[in-house]
């Protein structure tokens, strides 16, 4: 069996999942093939011992980028995209050479993405009903049409029930979670305050503004570091300042999963997100969630179990969180080594490995 991956952006959580998951394929005697948008993408794609290429697709009107994406799929038995751009062009292309098609639809639009578990999610502010009917009556028809190409994957239940809810077929959406490798156990941190981590883009769907504000009613001592950057940094940086919180913005890092782990605990204070990697991470290193209810993060976190989740949008609830978590430290250890175990029980690379190739099989044994 042959399968190419096609993906034409440059950072974010598909191609981490995409780092993770092609190599392990490719160890289970699949013949893989990477289609990335840069040669610096490529190239860290064959270090890790797949073969890779560079096509760039710039936009989704970039027909020179879409006949070069074809030409280099050669023969294929399955082409699995992980983007807009590439689940429009790459599975066009992947259906012209007659191979099976597969998705993951990683997330929706940011104006819509709230609605995802949280049906009642007020719209984000600033968007106009004109847009919110487009992604409606446009965007979501089309991509629901476009799933008819062939299969898509939702990374969440949640994610499939908002899909199924708005025009996709049942019979060609499928969950499987993303996958992580657990980190060693580590030992108890010592720290004079509460640090509590977040690593997430700083737009309005991750609810850092709710953070802020949840802190200054935090009567523990309490330091957050920031991980990442957007359009709302200094809005944000202002907003710390303003409420006499201790706040560490250090823009976007390379190592961020490595920062979060010598934290006390993750903080998730998103109004939107499918399945966050970052919660995931955390989790395999045992550091403990707070996270707000929308989208796959209760599929994640188990409530007074694997960590806390509150309300969205609540900062006293946030703050009632964080405060009894800065109380009693050794119920934070716990929460951490439950979600470790949980972490490596129910979200192991391996077993989301497992689960894709059994739909690989599935999807190429069958003419559908």
């Amino acid at each position: 069996m042959r399968v190419v991956y096609v993906s034409t952006i440059e950072r974010g959580g598909p191609l981490t999942h995409l780092r993770q998951l092609v190599p392990r394929v490719a160890a289970e005697g699949v013949d893989v093939h990477v289609i990335c948008g840069s040669e610096a993408l490529a190239d860290g794609f064959r270090a890790l011992g797949v073969g890779a290429e560079a096509v760039p697709v710039a936009h989704k009107l970039d027909l020179r980028g879409a006949r070069s994406l074809w030409e280099r799929l050669g023969e294929v038995d399955l082409v699995h995209t992980h983007d807009r751009r590439a689940g429009l062009f790459g599975r066009l292309a992947g259906r012209l050479r007659g191979a099976q098609v597969l998705h993951t639809l990683h997330g929706m639009p940011e104006e819509i993405a709230g609605r995802i578990g949280r049906p009642d999610a007020p719209d984000p502010p600033g968007v106009s009903r004109a847009r919110i009917a487009w992604l409606e009556h446009g965007y979501l028809p089309i991509e629901a049409s476009l799933t008819r190409l062939g299969h898509v994957v939702a990374p969440s239940q949640a994610m499939a029930d908002f899909m199924l809810g708005h025009g996709f077929s049942p019979r060609l959406v499928h969950v499987i979670a993303y996958g992580i490798e657990t980190g060693a156990a580590r030992a108890p941190r010592e720290h004079d305050v509460l640090v509590a981590a977040v690593a997430a883009n700083l737009e309005y769907w991750k609810g850092i503004d709710v953070l802020l504000d949840a802190a200054r009613l935090v009567a523990a001592p309490l330091r957050l570091e920031i991980y990442g950057t957007g359009s709302l940094r200094g809005e944000l940086e202002q907003r710390a300042r303003a409420n006499g919180v201790e706040a560490r913005f250090h823009g976007f890092v390379p190592d961020a999963r490595a920062r979060v782990a010598e934290a006390d605990v993750l903080v998730q204070p998103s109004r939107a997100d499918t399945l966050p990697l970052t919660v995931l991470e955390a989790m395999a290193d045992g550091v403990p969630v707070v996270g707000a209810r929308v989208g796959g993060i209760p599929e994640l976190v188990v409530n007074g179990q694997t960590g806390l989740v509150v309300p969205p949008d609540d900062p006293p609830a946030l703050a009632a969180a964080l405060e009894s978590l800065a109380r009693d430290p050794e119920r934070r250890r716990e929460l951490g080594r439950r979600a470790r175990d949980r972490a490596e029980e129910e979200f192991s690379a391996d077993r989301a490995t497992q689960r894709m190739l059994a739909l690989y099989e599935e999807l190429c044994e069958s003419s559908t």
